[in-house]
């Protein structure tokens, strides 16, 4: 029974985040009998923050795929398991005939180390190379194109020898090449990033039909995109005979026909949960304002043209976020949280500055960390990296968490304003909308200038309406005069 277990290893779903409990499976790479060589990505899964790929920490040969692609997955729950077994009777035929082969147990096959478990750091997904080690191993493409779990599309049957196995820590495997990769000496599956590939899937492009031309091989998402523009090929449609009859009335289609269905997972349940807990949680209040912001549209233009903002993005909501960023320095009462386990408030004395950005996965809050000890240019980088990010889908667990304040910019869509909900755990949100030119009293007279609308929520357990008011009042007082940069900062 030691051995069965020591030959035949479990690998399980990974904590890939912060406390995140499942992880839904988006494609599989390999399949029941194909070759693996331990650092191979094996699948790729999606969490509630991010899409990441699963190395598998094992050589030897994919025994069974326990959960079909578009399956939520516990964390903790094995998920595929490895012959090693196999592995090793190839290594040792490869190595020649004067080695011969090793008799069952004894030892030539056996696992890993007893202080292998010592030796290998937790990462973030499975276990990690030896603590002394300082070069990062480099990741092998998969031997062969990932295909579904099997010809019916279902998990392979469980084994019987897999009630013998026991789920113990990932072994350390021997770093051999993927057989097909060997033979060959050209990846079967197209190289290309998570981003990239979840691009390609959407818009319906096969990567095996795409002629790489990044660098090694890997397809990019220009590559993609010029795939899904080509022409298509025109296919010709038979001539249809006429109808001999009277034509008959379509029958009205069912209910059930005309809706779609679509499971609630990964971004959109962490969105849906978030947001009922927050509305459910913190009293929101909600208030608005309406400005002249004809002068900070002005010296956006300005900073455009100046040499520090050079290859930096310059965009009114960058002066958004400095003008909220100077009335939290000068109301520092409003960045704070509520503890409620400890029945206490945590005043903060850093501005994590949120972000809301639309994305392909859905609406994510990424921050900006110490935003309050930013420069202007550094800000100005800071955002573009961060919105960048998220749209390519590459935002880490780790910069969505911690945030104080957000600000979602609903002007974009051409919106006024709105009443956002609160990010859970934080203590106020900005809507910034749209600018608009309408006709404004400026010195005594009627003319037109560009006006917008701000409106902030905050938790009416940390922020009374007093505090409330002045936020809001100075971050208008600022972009209506942006001279206050300077005079208050």
């Amino acid at each position: 029974m030691t051995e069965i277990a020591q030959r035949f290893r479990e690998f399980k779903m990974p904590d890939v985040g912060e406390g995140l409990t499942e992880a839904e499976i988006l494609k599989w790479y390999v399949k029941p009998g194909d070759s693996v060589t331990d650092g191979q990505v094996v699948c790729e899964v999606e969490t509630a923050k991010a899409a990441v790929e699963l190395p598998i920490p094992y050589d030897g040969v994919v025994h069974e795929i326990r959960f079909p692609e578009g399956d939520a997955v516990d964390v903790g729950t094995v998920i595929i398991s490895v012959d090693t077994g196999a592995s090793g009777a190839q290594d040792s035929g490869d190595a020649g005939a004067g080695t011969g082969a090793s008799a069952p147990g004894s030892g030539a096959e056996a696992g890993p180390e007893p202080d292998a478990a010592q030796k290998r750091q937790p990462v973030l997904v499975g276990y990690g190379v030896a603590a002394s080690s300082t070069k990062r191993r480099p990741r092998k493409p998969p031997a062969v194109p990932g295909r579904p779990v099997s010809s019916a599309g279902t998990p392979v049957p469980v084994h019987p020898v897999a009630a013998a196995l026991q789920g113990e820590p990932n072994g350390q495997g021997r770093g051999a090449p993927a057989l097909g990769a060997a033979r060959t000496g050209v990846p079967a599956t197209p190289l290309a990033k998570p981003p990239v590939r979840k691009l390609a899937k959407e818009l319906g492009i096969d990567l095996a039909a795409i002629v790489p031309t990044g660098a090694g091989g890997v397809v990019t998402r220009e590559d993609v995109q010029a795939a899904a523009s080509a022409p298509a090929p025109v296919q010709a449609v038979p001539a249809q005979a006429p109808a001999t009859g009277p034509a008959l009335a379509p029958h009205a289609p069912a209910e059930a026909s005309r809706e779609t269905r679509v499971p609630v997972k990964g971004v959109r349940k962490a969105i849906a949960a978030a947001m009922v807990a927050s509305a459910f949680t913190a009293p929101h209040v909600t208030e608005f304002v309406t400005f002249d912001i004809t002068r900070t549209m002005r010296l956006v233009a300005e900073l455009k043209q100046d040499r520090a903002f050079e290859g930096l993005k310059v965009s009114p909501l960058l002066l958004v976020a400095k003008a909220l960023l100077v009335a939290i320095r000068r109301n520092p009462e409003v960045n704070a949280a509520w503890d409620e386990a400890n029945q206490e408030i945590v005043h903060k004395g850093y501005v994590n500055l949120g972000i809301a950005a639309a994305t392909p996965r859905g609406l994510i809050v990424p921050n900006i960390k110490d935003a309050q000890a930013k420069t202007l240019p550094e800000l100005a980088a800071a955002l573009s990296d961060l919105i960048g990010t998220a749209r390519e889908g590459r935002t880490a667990p780790a910069d969505m968490q911690g945030g104080t304040v957000t600000i979602t910019n609903v002007g974009v869509f051409g919106i006024d304003t709105g009443t956002p909900i609160l990010n859970p755990g934080e203590s106020a949100i900005l809507a910034f909308g749209a600018v608009k030119e309408l006709p404004w009293v400026h010195k005594g007279k009627v003319k037109p200038r560009q006006v917008t609308t701000l409106a902030l929520s905050f938790d009416h357990r940390l922020v009374d309406g007093e505090l409330g008011s002045r936020v809001l009042g100075d971050v208008a007082a600022v972009l209506e005069y942006p001279k206050r940069l300077l005079t208050w900062a």
